[in-house]
């Protein structure tokens, strides 16, 4: 067995076998021959073998709760991309303003040609401090505002950002993502963490985040994750990643880099899968190829 399949084995055996535990007390039973118009998905990928070739369709395996599936397409998205700053600004965050400050015009300065960034703030409620711009004079003038105070309500905060900031751009924008700067800590948010992860997987919004140490060092709260599990799932769920905020300039320019030079799009058809169920969704190419993408497909129900 040459090495890519043994590859592709070795990491689909292991993902069948967690499959068969999640989905096999599902109310659906597998079926049908998928979604009338398919799945498209944002797919960061890029060579770690240094060659130049590019990524077809053939270097990429795609399974949907442990089937394989077909790629129909893998291309290269051009397109320009909308990055949300979504700022912890509550009172207790161990985050100097100073270095906020700093972290927010990281970006503008990193941007490329036709990318925006839009600067939310929050405690209780989201708090627009920059609309969307490329310009670091406005930027600048913006962030001179930020302020610390109440509790942070960060899923609230991620809601306001999808619908109020993102979802009104679509479907014509494609590269969307939101970038956490904060621990991950929410005090008493309405919104529920598995239902905002939902909302942000069936958007193929990317969350990345620039972590921050845990203010209440390791707490649990029965109805939420711990804020460092918070930051994992949303990051992990989404395709993203994560940074420590002390490497704000480097995370910067590392994520326009990722949106601007190796976003890819990626269509299949579901094939003896459920749309009425949420599908695990495993992506992994061949030998010198590195992906990510989103965790899961949520059901198809309106």
């Amino acid at each position: 067995m040459n090495r890519i399949l043994s590859k592709i084995l070795a990491a689909f055996l292991s993902f069948a076998v967690f499959s068969c535990v999640v989905f096999g007390q599902s109310r659906y039973s597998q079926r049908g021959s998928g979604d009338d118009e398919g799945v498209t998905l944002s797919v960061t990928a890029w060579r770690t073998d240094k060659k130049t070739d590019p990524i077809r369709p053939e270097n990429i395996f795609l399974y949907e709760n442990g089937i394989e599936q077909r790629v129909k397409n893998f291309s290269y998205d051009p397109s320009p991309s909308k990055i949300v700053l979504l700022f912890d600004n509550s009172k207790t965050v161990p985050i100097d303003l100073e270095k906020m400050k700093k972290a927010a015009m990281e970006f503008i300065y990193e941007i490329f040609d036709g990318d925006q960034v839009f600067v939310l703030g929050y405690d209780e409620k989201p708090e627009i401090v920059q609309e969307w711009t490329d310009d670091a004079k406005k930027m600048e003038a913006a962030v001179a505002n930020f302020r610390k105070k109440g509790d942070p309500n960060l899923f609230d905060a991620l809601v306001g950002a999808m619908n109020e900031v993102l979802l009104p751009l679509m479907p014509g924008t494609r590269k969307t993502a939101i970038v956490i700067i904060g621990d991950g800590l929410d005090r008493n948010s309405d919104a529920k963490f598995d239902d905002v992860l939902g909302a942000l997987q069936s958007h193929n919004i990317t969350v990345y985040a620039l972590q921050v140490p845990d203010r209440t060092g390791g707490a649990y709260k029965r109805d939420k994750p711990k804020a460092t599990a918070t930051i994992k799932q949303l990051t992990e769920g989404t395709g993203g990643r994560i940074f420590p905020f002390a490497e704000a300039q480097e995370a910067a320019k590392t994520i326009c880099d990722e949106m601007r030079r190796n976003r890819y799009l990626l269509s299949y058809m579901p094939l003896n899968t459920s749309t009425f169920d949420a599908r695990r969704v495993f992506v992994l190419g061949s030998d010198g190829i590195a992906l990510r993408t989103k965790t899961a497909q949520p059901p198809n129900v309106k």
